[in-house]
């Protein structure tokens, strides 16, 4: 704040809260300190980039007065968000009962015998959104939260995978003994099948043999290689 001349400035830096693509805003408060009429006037160094109600006006004595500065909506930001803008605000004693429409702008030019006090403003931009608090990390490179979530993750994640091999182990075996119980009991079905056909096949070359007297017909011929093919069809099969 400045004590100093015939405006108590408060404050003394413009802090704008910086947002690309966004108008921010901050307030001035001016007091006259004084028993006297004070005129004031607030210019910039780029003027097109912000905007100052009022930019002038009169205090009376003891009278406070609120300024508002609105910078403009910006699409980049400066480098490491140092900002070289200035303001500068002029101060004058004018007579009792002035008006807005006795401010000309001579009336702020330093000439022989008048006094214009005149107090200088920076401006601070500050990033509207601070990055958040980043926790210490431990030895190993990770915070000790993210150590515990990430441990507590690969226990479930291990508990999951023997569970599931369990369950597999568990279900497979079963599955694969009542194939092989299936398969066993086929072969012994079709070995059966065979010594029966093989036992079939001698009584009846008895039988031809008891009958023909030793001498074998085209029928007897043709039943036997029928039943041989039948006998080898059997045998690849299993």
């Amino acid at each position: 704040m400045s004590l100093v001349g015939l405006l108590n400035v408060q404050p003394t830096e413009l802090k704008f809260p910086f947002e690309l693509k966004r108008q921010s805003s901050c307030s001035l408060q001016l007091t006259n300190k004084t028993d006297q009429y004070v005129a004031f006037k607030v210019k910039t160094t780029s003027p097109r980039k912000y905007c100052v109600r009022p930019n002038t006006g009169i205090a009376r004595p003891g009278m406070t007065c609120i300024v508002t500065v609105i910078m403009q909506a910006q699409k980049e930001a400066p480098p490491s968000m140092q900002c070289k803008d200035k303001f500068l605000l002029q101060s004058v004693v004018v007579d009792a009962g002035a008006t807005i429409k006795d401010l000309t702008p001579e009336l702020f030019n330093k000439t022989r015998g008048k006094i214009v006090e005149e107090v200088k403003l920076r401006v601070i931009y500050i990033p509207a959104n601070p990055p958040s608090p980043v926790p210490e990390e431990s030895e190993e490179g990770s915070s000790p939260r993210s150590s515990s979530v990430d441990n507590g993750n690969e226990h479930t994640f291990l508990l999951d995978a023997v569970s599931r091999s369990f369950h597999e182990h568990k279900e497979k075996p079963s599955e694969a003994m009542s194939i092989i119980s299936k398969l066993m009991e086929e072969k012994e079905s079709v070995v059966q099948q065979n010594q029966k056909l093989h036992q079939e096949l001698d009584l009846l070359r008895k039988e031809v043999a008891r009958n023909h007297g030793g001498g074998f017909s085209i029928m007897f011929v043709t039943l036997i290689c029928l039943i041989g093919l039948f006998i080898g069809f059997i045998m690849k099969k299993t």
